[in-house]
């Protein structure tokens, strides 16, 4: 039986700003989405893990790769509800949307050892690398006050 939307907690998530030497930022477009839908890697945090084991995981299970450092971790959770009629089709309507906690890591390989393909489920079918305010244009508008928030606090790695 689903809960009454408002009623719904948040899932505890993660989220990844993975960083060039260009500074530029990972982006992947959403292979479940029939419109363009780019966002950064993100995934939720499994019982047990804490939010920095989930992130490295996130990373080797949307990206493919381990060619990273962390560079900082966010020192606030940040929520998001999602759209009502997405809320009751993901996670099987028991959440009203996420609650995340932000990583930036930079990227320490070449861009062959991204392997979005090669993960075993995949959650992107292509990604680039994009300036921020280039992402702000392709990102779903739930998503925006986020990544708006996420940039501003990681902003000396972005600059």
């Amino acid at each position: 039986m689903m809960l009454e939307y408002d009623k719904r907690p948040y899932r505890p998530c993660v989220g990844l700003v993975l960083l060039n030497r260009d500074r530029l930022v990972f982006a992947g477009q959403r292979i479940d989405r029939v419109a363009e839908a780019w966002q950064m890697p993100q995934g939720g945090i499994d019982d047990g893990e804490s939010a920095r084991e989930a992130a490295l995981r996130e990373a080797l299970e949307e990206m493919g790769t381990d060619k990273f450092e962390l560079l900082a971790e966010s020192g606030v959770w940040r929520p998001y509800d999602l759209p009502r009629h997405l809320a009751d089709q993901v996670w099987r309507g028991h959440f009203r949307g996420q609650t995340q906690r932000w990583f930036a890591l930079r990227f320490t390989g070449e861009d062959r050892d991204i392997a979005i393909a090669a993960v075993a489920e995949p959650e992107f079918c292509e990604w680039r690398w994009l300036r921020p305010a280039e992402l702000m244009r392709l990102i779903v508008p739930f998503k925006r006050s986020i990544y708006e928030d996420v940039f501003a606090e990681f902003g000396r790695f972005l600059a």
